[in-house]
């Protein structure tokens, strides 16, 4: 009866785990159109290796998939379409104690999301605390992109103002004990 019941528990234990491979932090959608999924995804090697933390000093693959949204988006935009040239920063803020690390979001592909924005970091505090998380959402550069007039008629020559967004006691615990 023991056997079963270590098997079951170790069982559950890993069915967390696997789901734990993507913790999905908050869902935002911002006009024109753009959809954001923040996440804290389970720790991995990315390269090139000088530019990223490597996977065995990371808690977590903090990220956020930017896509255009599937309705309501602007005439001749791809339906589910990375959204590039953004400027991107996540704040963890451990709740406890205050202490902060911040790390920019740079333009990731991988086989699971493909193009997104992410970064391996490691948590200002224990894997076992609560974190308050603040993504910042700045669109891209003067010179980074160029708007055609139909565009402007349209929209403007900004693409969204900066947004901000704070999620409160984010448990990445589950996340930062799984590996791939």
């Amino acid at each position: 009866m023991k056997t079963l019941f270590a098997f079951c528990i170790s069982a559950l234990f890993a069915i967390q785990v696997a789901n734990a491979e993507e913790l999905v932090i908050g869902e935002e959608i911002i006009e024109p159109g753009i959809q954001l999924i923040f996440e804290g995804a389970v720790k991995d090697t990315v390269m090139p290796a000088g530019y990223n933390l490597p996977e065995d000093q990371t808690h977590v693959h903090i990220e956020a998939r930017v896509n255009w949204a599937e309705d309501d988006i602007p005439e001749g935009t791809p339906a589910g379409g990375f959204v590039g040239y953004l400027v991107m920063t996540a704040q963890v803020i451990n709740a406890e104690t205050g202490a902060i690390a911040t790390v920019d979001l740079v333009p990731h592909i991988n086989l699971i999301d493909n193009l997104h924005y992410a970064r391996n970091m490691a948590l200002p505090g224990k894997i076992t605390d609560k974190y308050n998380v603040i993504f910042n959402v700045m669109p891209p550069g003067e010179y980074t992109l160029s708007y055609h007039k139909d565009w402007i008629d349209q929209y403007g020559n900004k693409l969204f103002d900066k947004q901000s967004f704070m999620y409160k006691e984010v448990d990445f615990e589950a996340i930062a004990r799984a590996s791939r």
